[in-house]
């Protein structure tokens, strides 16, 4: 048995939700820009309140891990370890992409691949490749997109494309075995059933040395016109 809060930030969409023994009880949902640091532990109370549910009841705290946002990630993670070491509850974390193939795999479209995708700017985008039994076959990567870049799976069998990435990718991959789906985001209601998966296997995360999957390293960019200070 788990009651399981999990946290999504990865990405622009900020969400909330809670699960008991993988079951959805609530769900709460942001598709601002710029909401997380402002309205992430206000959805976290508004939930708990709605569901009856009181911190103390928690059995784990999820948190989509990335990649994704450097700065999104950075915030869903100091949230869920700061609810772990206040609560004294276990923190799991779960691969953002993984959670996006497993919501999509409920969708009934007849494809042979699942390629869930975050923007990494430029024609750049973090991404996996799953099977129809939802069996990672690429795993995490970084992939600048051409038209080769999904070659070996189009020998096999159609693609199905979606995340905040994949809008970018569709005039460059081949019409006849890409589909795409747009407007779909990462959401902690997807997070909930591997997350219970991991729990009862006891798969915690170490809180003292548990970071965000960044994948790249973080690169700060100047405004045009502006130079760096060199001490």
């Amino acid at each position: 048995m788990s009651l399981i809060l999990s946290i999504e930030t990865a990405t622009k969409a900020c969400s909330v939700a809670l699960h008991k023994n993988g079951a959805l009880l609530g769900l709460q949902e942001l598709l601002l820009e710029k909401s997380h640091s402002t309205h992430l532990a206000v959805m976290i109370e508004q939930l708990l309140s709605s569901c009856q549910v009181a911190k103390g009841d928690l059995e784990a705290i999820a948190v989509s891990k990335g990649p994704g946002s450097y700065t999104g990630l950075r915030i869903g993670v100091a949230t869920a370890k700061g609810l772990c070491y206040a609560l004294d509850k276990p923190l799991i974390g779960v691969n953002t992409l993984v959670a996006m193939a497993h919501q999509m795999a409920e969708i009934p479209i007849s494809v042979d691949y699942l390629c869930p995708m975050i923007d990494a700017r430029r024609m750049e985008v973090y991404c996996i490749v799953v099977n129809k039994n939802l069996e990672v076959v690429s795993e995490t990567n970084a992939v600048v997109v051409n038209e080769k870049s999904f070659q070996k799976w189009f020998e096999q069998g159609k693609m199905l494309f979606f995340g905040n990435g994949a809008e970018k990718c569709q005039q460059l991959l081949p019409p006849g075995k890409s589909i795409f789906i747009t407007g779909h985001h990462p959401t902690a209601a997807s997070l909930g059933p591997l997350a219970a998966t991991k729990f009862d296997k006891g798969a915690f995360e170490d809180l003292s040395y548990f970071e965000p999957f960044y994948l790249k390293e973080f690169r700060a960019i100047l405004p045009k016109g502006k130079t760096a200070l060199v001490k």
